[in-house]
């Protein structure tokens, strides 16, 4: 008997996908608070590793399978928004790694203080630029998309994703 291959809502796996975001976000901002206001401690500085981990992995896959997946597609239709979104990604990536160079220096030296405030400073920044970019495409952007593609153009954004 042939597996019947189950067809996944692009939309919706975006969607979960910056939920795991978010909860990783949520991590980094009390890690690097707690690493600021209480000093270096191994949990704290693990947990922003973790989250760097999944920013680096997982975070810049989603973002290529956007941006050569679904934003195509949905340029058949409207180009203004996935330009947004595209400039927003180059922002995010280089606020990433304005953090990895502040985690660097808090590795090189763990009792500096000024290097921790810093970390958890460019962490407040970039956390900030994230939600509310996670939030455009939730409540702005995927709403489009649901608006604009028909059912085939959804199955094609999914076949991409593969």
């Amino acid at each position: 008997m042939r597996a019947e291959r189950v067809a996944i809502d692009p939309i919706a796996q975006f969607m979960q996908e910056h939920d795991q975001a978010l909860a990783q976000l949520s991590s980094l901002t009390k890690a690097t608070r707690a690493l600021e206001e209480q000093g270096y401690s191994a949990d704290a500085y693990r947990k922003v590793l973790t989250a760097l981990t999944f920013i680096d992995d997982e975070v810049s896959v989603h973002n290529r399978r956007e941006e050569e997946a679904l934003f195509p597609v949905l340029e058949r239709y409207v180009e203004g928004p996935t330009q947004l979104m595209r400039e927003e990604h180059k922002v995010l990536r280089r606020e990433f790694r304005k953090l990895r160079a502040a985690v660097r220096r808090l590795e090189a030296d763990t009792a500096d203080t000024t290097a921790a405030r810093d970390l958890a400073r460019v962490s407040r920044g970039m956390v900030q630029l994230f939600v509310n970019h996670i939030h455009k495409e939730n409540h702005i952007l995927f709403p489009l998309v649901q608006k604009f593609l028909t059912k085939d153009a959804l199955r094609e954004v999914a076949r991409r994703m593969l």
